[in-house]
């Protein structure tokens, strides 16, 4: 079934900046931004159309922790997208930008998330809700952000460990890639996916290329994901 046919949740677009050697940032702990000020302009208001055509953006609790973004349209009018952030124990602080009165924000949680973190973050308006036991189940999420807020385009703006999750659920339809001309290396440097590996060319996730562009100085690649079953 195709993602265009799915009833159950929403089409997922993943977007990256990502390096010739597909980094995200510049060593372990870094946080992108170090990367994304050489993005040029044309390809950071583009980045802004995209957010604002999407009913929600999702980035795992380490990329909040790390770069502190607000997850907000600028540089173009449009709505800002429902921000959901999956962490296990609601490990956030309550004064991270993503908690900002510019948009809603859910936090995916689970049973096991301390009370009082639940509430810490419920006092700074979040809006918090269990989907799992011991870890966020990504697939549930998904369905309840379809039926429950209307979420029928989400955006994934990772890093490398919720990319890595999701494409191995069979979750994600489609990828955007903003290339950065640079070479990082680097064993332990964060990659465009992370938390799975491939040990066969069987497993291996096909795309399809559907487009590529210049945005200013930095080439867009745009893929549509072939094998979207459970890997």
């Amino acid at each position: 079934m195709s993602s265009a046919e799915r009833a159950d949740r929403p089409t997922v677009l993943i977007v990256s900046e990502v390096t010739v050697d597909g980094r995200l940032t510049i060593h372990p702990g870094c946080s992108s931004k170090e990367l994304m000020q050489f993005m040029s302009h044309e390809a950071e208001v583009f980045l802004h159309k995209i957010r604002a055509e999407c009913d929600a953006i999702m980035v795992g609790a380490n990329t909040i922790r790390i770069d502190n973004s607000y997850l907000t349209v600028r540089h173009v009018p449009g709505k800002n997208p429902i921000r959901v952030v999956p962490t296990a124990r609601c490990s956030l602080s309550p004064q991270a930008n993503v908690f900002s009165s510019d948009a809603k924000t859910i936090i995916a949680t689970t049973k096991q998330a301390p009370k009082e973190a639940i509430c810490a973050l419920e006092e700074v308006g979040a809006e918090v809700i269990s989907v799992g036991e011991r870890k966020v189940e990504l697939r549930i999420l998904l369905e309840r952000l379809y039926a429950e807020y209307g979420v029928q385009k989400l955006m994934l703006e990772g890093g490398s460990s919720l990319n890595g999750q999701m494409f191995s659920l069979g979750l994600v339809d489609h990828v955007l890639l903003i290339h950065m001309p640079f070479i990082v290396g680097g064993v332990d440097t964060p990659s465009f996916v992370g938390a799975f590996s491939s040990t066969n060319i069987h497993d291996m996730v096909r795309l399809q290329l559907d487009n590529s562009y210049m945005c200013g100085s930095n080439l867009i690649t745009e893929y549509t994901v072939l094998q979207n079953d459970a890997i």
